[in-house]
Formats: structure tokens, sequence, C-alpha cells
């Protein structure tokens, strides 16, 4: 057997560089900074209370990051803004309802809460700056060059290119074909063949070489590899696995034996636990709050119109299951069979209270039960009766598998204006879109953040009905 089949392959979880780490802890380090100063200028000690206050911080807002990429400044503002009180306004509830608020002193509170948007919002327009400059001054940054100028290749150019906070500056390509072959690349960074680059390696500063070869070139792969073993240079294989729909793409290893995935839920190990936990906590305590509501509400469906006070339908959770979902009834039926007709503006199913119920999203509240019994969460995309799910599966590409994570009560779709009806394929595709985007992107911060939203969407009593 050839030396190669005999190396047994070990592949771990890759480390995030000093760039990645600085760009995930940005926000907590930011908020704890600003509350160590707040405390200090109000002359108070930074006891234990504040010592557990920065722990919540920083388990609510690591790793993720209160602005989007590429976000404008107005946009930056808004995000950081709906982060931040949101992260305020559960810290309160939290700190309201174990009875702790008064271990504070009120002044260093206030000073905090008020400071800390401009200090992150300060922080996320200059770290792009300085950030590449530092890591250069200190030797951090990382050279690279890519094996392939194919899509691919150019592809993972232009995202090294446009985040300088990866900490790694691209210097060009290495490829077979004729210069006149590539004129999506500019030459400066057409670097030469496949064939020069273990000699470009051992006589330049080159840090990692990424491999955008496609799959069909594997012996060419494997000469390359074997010359460049004589090399310090990381290295790193690129596969083309971009003609799927990649959500929470990672790679892995099972005993040994490495493995890409192309499709998985983010709530796994730690994070699923974090979910779960925040999901509890808020379920409950929201239940607790609203419990005199919720018994108000019952007793105006009761009497408002003949039926049940919970009206209960089979929708699909989390994998796919079936489960069974409550809302108050607001309709004189209450259709759960194989043809569901959603509600539209002015339906005359709806009752008169229920309208209102509808418009003020109160009929979903008893869906923190769901909560608790595990069937739900807070955030997630939203649940759709039995009936939708099997019309748009065939109509829509990756449609089930929003089912990845547990359905949730409000959802990212919700808050970007795809809120009650669906009457088009087009807009039960935009709010799909937006429930892909949940499990590609999520974060107990976003989380957060869509908490916040749904409350004014929810005041401002928008698609509703």
């Amino acid at each position: 057997m050839q030396a190669a089949r005999d190396t047994r392959l070990r592949l771990s979880r890759s480390q995030p560089g000093a760039a990645a780490l600085l760009r995930a802890a940005v926000d907590p380090l930011v908020a704890i900074g600003t509350l160590a100063a707040a405390v200090a200028l109000a002359g108070a000690r930074f006891d234990g209370a504040c010592l557990i206050l920065a722990l919540l911080v920083f388990a609510m807002t690591f790793p993720g990051s209160f602005a989007r990429e590429g976000a404008s400044p107005g946009e930056l503002a808004f995000d950081v803004l709906t982060g931040w009180t949101a992260v305020v306004a559960l810290l309160a509830l939290l700190g309201w309802a174990s009875r702790t608020l008064d271990a504070f002193e009120p002044r260093a509170l206030l000073a905090w809460a008020l400071a800390t948007p401009a200090a992150l919002f300060a922080a996320h327009r200059l770290l792009p700056a300085w950030l590449p400059r530092l890591l250069a001054a200190e030797g951090l940054e990382r050279r690279a060059v890519i094996a392939g100028a194919n899509e691919l290749g150019r592809s993972l150019a232009a995202r090294l290119s446009a985040n300088p906070l990866l900490g790694v500056r691209f210097a060009g390509y290495f490829d077979d074909r004729a210069s006149g072959r590539l004129s999506e690349v500019p030459a400066a960074q057409n670097l030469g063949s496949i064939t020069a680059l273990p000699d470009y390696v051992r006589a330049n500063p080159v840090d990692v070489i990424y491999i955008a070869l496609p799959m069909a070139s594997q012996p060419r792969i494997l000469r390359l590899l074997e010359e460049l073993r004589d090399t310090t240079a990381s290295i790193y294989f690129v596969p083309d696995i971009f003609v799927a729909d990649l959500i929470q793409a990672r790679v892995d290893s099972i005993d040994g034996m490495p493995v890409v995935a192309v499709c998985e839920t983010p709530f796994t190990g730690m994070n699923g636990l974090v979910k779960r936990a925040a999901d509890l906590v808020l379920a409950f305590l929201i239940l607790v709050l609203i419990s005199p509501l919720l018994a108000a509400i019952a007793i105006g469906v009761k009497l408002s119109s003949r039926g049940p006070v919970l009206f209960r339908q089979r929708r699909y959770g989390l994998d796919g299951r079936r489960i069974v979902v409550y809302k108050f009834r607001t309709m004189t039926v209450a259709e759960d069979g194989d043809v569901v007709r959603q509600a539209t503006r002015d339906d005359a199913r709806v009752t008169p209270f229920g309208a209102f119920l509808r418009r003020t999203s109160l009929d979903e509240l008893p869906q923190f039960v769901n909560v608790l019994q595990g069937r739900m969460s807070v955030v997630g995309p939203r649940p759709h009766a039995v009936a939708h799910n099997e019309l748009y599966r065939k109509l829509i590409p990756g449609y089930m598998i929003r089912h990845k994570v547990r359905p949730g009560i409000t959802g990212l779709a919700q808050v970007n204006g795809w809120r009650g009806e669906t009457d088009t394929v087009e807009k039960m595709k935009a709010r799909i879109d937006c429930d892909l985007r949940y499990l590609r992107s999520w974060s107990l911060l976003l989380d957060l953040q869509i908490i916040l939203k749904t409350v004014a969407v929810v005041l401002g009593r928008r698609n509703a009905y």
C-alpha cells in the first residue's frame, strides 16, 4: 500500500483565528468593559453581583453579534439599539423575578444601559479599520493563495477580500488554464500554473493554501499535496458543495473519518442546551406574568361565541413530527383536516372577539404552554397546518428544512413583514427564505432581537387578521 493509505487521517474542528475570536468577543467585551467603567464612575464596587451580571451578558452575546455583515451606519445603529434593548429587557426581567435588582447601584445600571449602545456602535465602526492594521503589525495577518481560479475559487477570494476581520490577505491564484481563459481574474492575481505553486510557496511567505479544484482533479490534487509536504503552509481543501443550500455547514469527524455537514440544525451540543434553557426560562416567566390575562381572554372567548376556549390544530414540529399546537379559538369553525383555508381579510369565520385577538396576536399566548412541553420554541419558524405543509413542500424547494428546529411563537419572517396570510407561492417562498436564513445565522442575541421586534410588529398590528 502507498504511504498515503497507511497514514491515519485525523480531523478536528477548525479553531478560530485571532481575528475571528476577537470579532466574536467584541460585543461582550465592550458591554462588560462599559459596565466596569459605569460602576467605577458611580463610586461603587465591582462585587459578586456585578460579576454574575457580566457572566450573563457574556452568555447572551457570545458568539453572536449585534451587527450584520456589511451593515450601513443606519442599519448598524438599528441593530445595536434593538439588540441591546432586548438584552437589557431580559436582564431586567430576570432581576425582577429573582429580586436581585436592589443588589446594584441604580446610577451605575442606568449609565451602563445608556452608554453601552454608543460604545458598541463605535466599536463596530472602528473594528474593520484598525483590526487588519493591528494584525499586520503584530504578525498575525496570514497571507493566502488559492489553487484554482474557477467559480469556487473566485467566490472564496471575494469573501477573503471583502472581510478584513478574517485576518487573511489574499495574494492570488494558481491555475493551469491560459491567461486568455481567465478573463475574470486580474493579471496581478494570476501567479502561474498549479505546478508552479510549490516553488512559489518555498520562495515567498505564504501561510495558507486553499485548494479549490474539482473532485475530478483528484490525481492532480494528490500530486500537489505530495509536493507541498516540505513546506510549512497550512493547507485547506475547499469542497465544491455550494450546489446545495447549505444550512449550518461544518466539518466534523467520525472516529477519524472526515465528514462535511451540508444541512444540520444549529441546535447541537451546547447551542441546544442554551436554546432550551432560554425557552424554559422565558416561557415560565411570561406565563406567570400573563396568567390573569389568559384567564380574562378565556372568559371572553367562552362568552362571545359557542365552542371550546382553545383551538387545537395539528402542525409539523421538530424533524417533521406532528404536534398539537394550542391557540385561543378565534373562529366559528375549528378546521384541522386535509384542507385548511387560511384566514383572510374580513373572513366571515372570524368572530368579533376573535378578530381583536388576531389583530393583537393574543390568540397565540397559549403556545407558551407548548414551549414548556418541548413542542415549540419562543423563536423559530412559525408552524403551518399539516395541509399547508403537504401543499407547499411540493412547490417550494427546501421547504421542509425549516423543520430542523422547533417551530416558534414568533420568527424572523414575522418581524420582516411576512406575517399573516400567504395567498401566493411567492409570499410563502419569501417566508421560507427568512426561516432558512434564521437557521443559518442563529444566535441567542438574534433570538432576543426578534422578540423585541415582535413587540413592535404586534403593536403596529400589521398583516394580522
